[in-house]
């Protein structure tokens, strides 16, 4: 662009000097000014091939680049591939933070009722407790699979001075890939695979039957268990050296089978009878259970024991037995009704016999997840003995915090 206005400036020079000369000399003046066009027009075109030169390197020079960028990209995706199948691709980083492994959680519920009793042929009202209580259970993960738990639960007793302290649960325990070891106090497999599913009552001696003579947690107790698919394999054995045999004071196993809210199983129990600080016997009980969620709102289960009580220095042995049915309907999100019969038969005959039956009715209104308000009758029919009746309405409020560092 230069050249081209420095050619202008030149061309009107040129222009004037040749304006001053025609005046003097006409003929040789005009035969000047063709030479100078002819060399003017010469430049012109000179110019504009150096210009499209120019532009065709700038052309050139651009679409380089763009090759260059995208031979880097290429390149760039290449070792990103390469770096993700590496045998170290995916190793942290020393800076990069572990993931939580250690959950803490702290619950608590109370479960305070009154009501009007009729019992042992007396009529009165009182407070009681519907086994309330408080616990701790932490568990970390110390390798991959393998995970510790440390679990602590203690009643508290709303009705006595709400005396805190009876343990319920307190016990360690180890899970791995192949099944998980406890060790104390614990839910013994009678209850986790038989009771526990006619237990959904709001009342300290629930399921009414199986409260008769059945276990709820046993002390010096190890337990293992195992999940296969839908089984759920379970064995326990207490070993209490302070008392009772030598070896194992207790043992119970059982397996159950859970799909789609079904849940069947079967379990063994043999328990030393201890008499004065020695084994004057044992107890055998064959349990079964079958429970089903529908669903839509209907929930039933059955629970039956046969137990047959073994006496060293009695010759006629006794067998007893108890028999739990629950059932509970969602009348509407906040309502449920619930429902239960039972029969307990310890094998005593005539006046020494303890045996019962009955049922309970239950409506509840629950609030919010954490919270039950409950109203309930229920009655025993006693085969030799006063029989037992009782209303009264309860409140329930749950209440847990969970850490995980």
């Amino acid at each position: 662009m230069r050249k081209l206005l420095s050619l202008g400036v030149c061309f009107c020079w040129c222009c004037c000097v040749s304006l001053g000369a025609i005046a003097a000399e006409p003929d040789a003046t005009i035969e000047l000014l063709k030479q100078q066009i002819e060399q003017l027009q010469k430049q012109v075109v000179a110019l504009e091939k150096a210009q499209q030169t120019f532009n065709e390197r700038e052309e050139q020079r651009r679409l380089t680049e763009q090759d260059k960028a995208a031979d880097m990209v290429t390149t760039a995706a290449v070792i990103s591939e390469t770096t993700s199948t590496s045998p170290t691709a995916n190793k942290p980083s020393e800076k990069v933070s572990k993931a939580p492994q250690n959950n803490v959680r702290v619950y608590a519920t109370m479960r305070p009722t009154y009501g009007y009793f009729d019992e042992k042929g007396e009529s009165f009202w009182d407070v009681r407790d519907a086994l309330s209580h408080a616990g701790i259970k932490a568990s970390n993960e110390f390798m991959p699979g393998w995970t510790a738990v440390l679990h602590g639960e203690w009643g508290i007793d709303i009705s006595n001075n709400g005396d805190f302290g009876k343990a319920r649960r307190a016990y360690v325990a180890v899970e791995s890939p192949v099944g998980r070891v406890g060790i104390g106090k614990q839910r013994p497999p009678q209850y986790l695979l038989i009771a526990e599913y006619v237990d959904i009552f709001n009342h300290a001696n629930s399921p009414f039957s199986y409260d008769a003579e059945g276990i709820f947690f046993v002390d010096n107790m190890v337990t293992y268990r195992l999940q296969t698919g839908g089984f759920n394999w379970l064995a326990a054995g207490q070993f209490d050296g302070d008392g009772g045999s030598d070896r194992a004071d207790l043992v119970n196993l059982g397996v159950s089978y859970d799909i789609n809210g079904f849940h069947s199983a079967i379990t063994y129990l043999q328990q030393d009878s201890i008499t004065a600080n020695q084994v004057d016997g044992d107890d055998e009980v064959w349990a079964a259970v079958l429970a089903n969620d529908f669903g839509n709102g209907l929930y039933l289960a059955a629970a039956y024991q046969d137990k047959r009580y073994n006496r060293d220095l009695v010759p006629e042995q006794r067998t007893g037995h108890t028999l739990d049915i629950s059932g509970a309907y969602r009348l509407s999100e906040q309502f449920r009704l619930k429902l239960g019969y039972f029969d307990f038969d310890d094998g005593h005959r005539a006046f020494l016999s303890q045996g019962y039956d009955g049922y309970n009715t239950t409506l509840e209104w629950l609030p919010d997840d954490n919270l039950r308000f409950h109203i309930e009758y229920l009655t025993r029919n006693y085969d030799y003995l006063d029989d037992f009746d009782s209303w009264s309405v309860g409140f329930r409020y749950d209440f847990a915090k969970d850490w995980q560092f």
